[in-house]
């Protein structure tokens, strides 16, 4: 599934280069109708900044040097800004000190705004890179004008154009040259990017640049945010997220509350709140107390006895049956393999739901200034929630402006950026500015929780032993039917459509004699609650079930765990891979894993009670390939059944590592909240809502539970993928078939619970 943005279409674009005011702006503009690109470019040097046309301008050069990069994705602890700005700063040449970057709002000229899938760097770095090296060749242009000299012998480095012994800074330059220009989408296109051994800031060690704000206490969080005049708001949040109605609001004893103002019914035309109310008062403590004072008589919806069995055994059901869902994946002939075969062997993988938590509670402060609500939080995918909010306003897409923070926390939860609903319907009846708070157990019965999910595998094998096929069908609630339905894809025989982020994972690089899947969409779950992405996503629990069932088979066939996979990622057919994202295809996975085996000492006795386990993942999708493999070590207690992870080992190729203190921080992060995944978080179901609320019953990772960690990049030059999200997906399946070698018990349920 590929992302409208992912490749902009140069065909329809224009770069433009401009002098406004005393800087130089440039960036990929679309040309507004009526007008045309010469007088697109005049129009650019007579406004300014502000008039830069759609979808994005990317950087600015002002008349002292410095150089501004502006960032249209969410910053959560990734260091994005970063990353995203050494692409353009390195074609540049720009001085990285002389750096700033600026996070951005939902005006239109920045285009499709989403920062998820661990697209980030994947899906910029062409556009940026050719942004930075178009600047680059104005630059040298007019820096040779100046020096006297040709720009085929200028070099721009450091912010400055150098010629031998000469120089000119970015800032003479912008200040005294002839810096206009346009170019035309082929020329765009043809601009000459460095090649990896000219590089001067990617993949080199730098500072940071949004570190020293957060250190310091500088950065602003939605939570942060004020303005005069607000009035905050707790919501009431009804028992099911879907068919709840409000019978009856008593407020008499929170009026003895100092502070308290009123509790307003909220009617949401858009539906995706239904029953909802929120306390509204001066403060927040006095709204948190109001709150528990309030009493609201709700008629639940019809999911208010469902729970975590039930959606289990309506998962189970559907698995089983061979004429649900639609078909993702059909090599070879399964049913052909399954009726000749000499022996079958089938299991089941489930995995619990499982929470966001995010540091930063769910939060929005909205105020409604001349016709448009302003709406402070912050948020992942923009470009979804603006066309929720209009639908719930009533109003033009033009008239909400969502201003960004920094995330205290994404992981998914905050691509639905639903928690602003609620505080513009207020702010709109108010009539005056109004942050919602989300308190622990709100924001957890809130959550758009990963779905718990049933997997069901049938691999076959002829008289001797050999695998001739695997079929593989998985059900769960789909986040992208219930909030992005235009991102459903087809099914392969034209059979109905399926959520690929629901399925990916199962669509691995592995070469067998045949292989079916099917996605099944868990419709109890759906219409339970709101089924949301959590980091990684579908290949989270999609990894679990494929990794683990390949162990088995594995054993099944007397083939050691790692000469298993390798013997099958041998780059045939479809795994051959291809440019740009896909080079080298399954070979770089099993250059993965080997390294990975090498490293662990895979194979080493080791004493009675631990284990080694192996698994691989080619991230979240096949057409953006990150290549990981994963060792885990664990001991187990034979008494108490404990399980402790002693040491990691990942290996992880990506292409071209553009910030690699960032991704080494993105990978140890994955890699915990895998383990965490694997053994600790997971909750339940019960009554229609979620069973734990709050960090006293719901538990994850703990420092004491730390392992030692030995993760490496695979040296490369190819085109950068995600990082984000890949580390974690190898890890819980890892653990499982750690635990196997250890004590000779197969998992097949997450959270391990031995």
């Amino acid at each position: 599934m590929v992302m409208p943005q992912r490749k902009i279409p140069i065909s329809r674009r224009t770069f433009l280069a401009g002098t406004v005011g005393t800087g130089l702006v440039m960036g990929l503009g679309t040309v507004l109708p009526g007008c045309s690109r010469k007088q697109a470019a005049e129009e650019i040097a007579a406004s300014g900044a502000s008039r830069i046309f759609s979808p994005a301008v990317w950087f600015e050069i002002n008349s002292s040097g410095a150089v501004l990069i502006n960032i249209a994705k969410a910053e959560m602890g990734q260091h994005v800004g970063t990353a995203l700005a050494r692409i353009v700063a390195d074609e540049l040449g720009a001085d990285w000190s002389r750096v700033s970057i600026r996070h951005v709002d939902t005006d239109p000229k920045w285009g499709y705004m989403v920062t998820g899938g661990s697209w980030s760097v994947f899906t910029s770095f062409a556009m940026l890179s050719q942004a930075g090296a178009a600047g680059r060749t104005v630059l040298i242009d007019a820096g040779a004008k100046l020096l006297g000299v040709e720009a085929a012998d200028c070099r721009a480095v450091g912010g400055n154009v150098v010629a031998g012994d000469k120089k000119i800074s970015f800032a003479d330059i912008v200040a005294k040259g002839d810096i206009s220009r346009s170019f035309t989408d082929e020329e765009l296109a043809a601009m000459p990017i460095k090649p990896a051994a000219d590089r001067d800031l990617i993949g080199r060690k730098s500072a940071a640049l949004d570190v020293p704000e957060k250190s310091n206490g500088k950065a602003v969080y939605g939570l942060d945010t004020e303005l005069p005049g607000m009035v905050y708001a707790h919501p009431m949040i009804p028992p099911t997220r879907y068919g709840s109605t409000i019978g009856s609001i008593d407020d008499s004893a929170a009026r003895d509350v100092p502070g308290y103002l009123q509790t307003l019914r909220l009617t949401d035309p858009g539906e995706v709140l239904q029953g909802w109310a929120v306390v509204i008062a001066e403060s927040f403590p006095s709204a948190m107390k109001a709150a528990k004072a309030v009493k609201i008589d709700w008629q639940a919806g019809p999911t208010a006895k469902v729970s975590e069995a039930d959606i289990m055994a309506e998962g189970a059901k559907i698995a089983a049956d061979p004429a649900s869902g639609v078909l993702v994946v059909n090599d070879g002939d399964v049913t052909a393999a399954r009726a000749s075969a000499a022996k079958n062997h089938s299991a089941i993988y489930r995995t619990s739901t499982a929470l966001h938590f995010t540091l930063e509670p769910q939060n929005a402060l909205v105020e409604y200034v001349d016709g448009v609500y302003h709406i402070h939080s912050g948020n992942q995918w923009q470009s979804l929630i603006v066309p929720v909010l209009a639908k719930s306003l009533g109003v033009a897409e033009a008239n909400i402006m969502i201003h960004q923070y920094y995330l205290g926390g994404g992981f998914g939860r905050r691509l639905f950026g639903d928690q602003m609903i609620p505080a513009a319907l207020a702010a709109r009846e108010l009539g005056r500015p109004v942050k919602l708070v989300f308190p622990r157990a709100e924001d957890s019965r809130f959550d758009c929780v990963r779905s718990a999910s049933v997997a069901k595998f049938d691999a076959s094998f002829d008289k001797s032993g050999k695998l001739t096929g695997i079929e593989h069908a998985a059900a769960a609630g789909w986040p992208t039917l219930a909030m992005a339905p235009g991102f459903l894809g087809d099914g392969i025989d034209g059979k109905g459509k399926f959520d690929p982020f629901s399925i990916s994972g199962a669509d691995h690089w592995y070469t067998l004699p045949a292989h079916r899947v099917r996605a099944i969409n868990n419709e109890l779950a759906q219409k339970t609650f709101l089924p949301g992405w959590l980091r990684a996503v579908g290949s989270g629990w999609m990894g679990w079930g494929v990794e683990s069932f390949m162990d088995e088979v594995a054993a099944l066939s007397g083939e050691d765990p790692v000469a298993f996979r390798l013997a099958r990622l041998d780059a045939a057919g479809k795994n051959a891979g291809s440019a740009p994202n896909s080079v080298g295809g399954a070979l770089r996975l099993a250059a993965a894993l080997r390294d990975v085996a090498e490293r662990s000492g895979w194979g080493k006795k080791l004493p009675a009670g631990e284990g080694m386990g192996v698994a691989v993942s080619h991230g979240q999708e096949r057409n953006m390939p990150t290549w990981t493999a994963c060792v885990a070590h664990v001991a187990v207690d034979s008494k108490t059944k404990k399980v402790t992870v002693r040491k990691i080992w990942q290996t992880i190729d990506c292409g071209t590592v553009v910030h690699p203190d960032g991704a080494m921080a993105q990978a140890e992060g994955a890699t915990l909240w895998g383990l965490s995944l694997a053994l600790h978080e997971g909750t339940q179901f019960e009554n229609g809502e979620v069973k734990d609320r709050n960090l006293d019953t719901y538990s994850p990772l703990r420092m004491a539970d730390v392992p030692e960690l030995d993760i490496r990049f695979m040296e490369s030059t190819e085109f950068p993928t995600g990082m984000g999200e890949p580390p974690l997906i190898a890890v819980p399946p890892a653990i499982g078939n750690a635990i196997f070698a250890a004590t000779g018990k197969r998992i097949r349920d997450l959270p391990i619970r031995l």
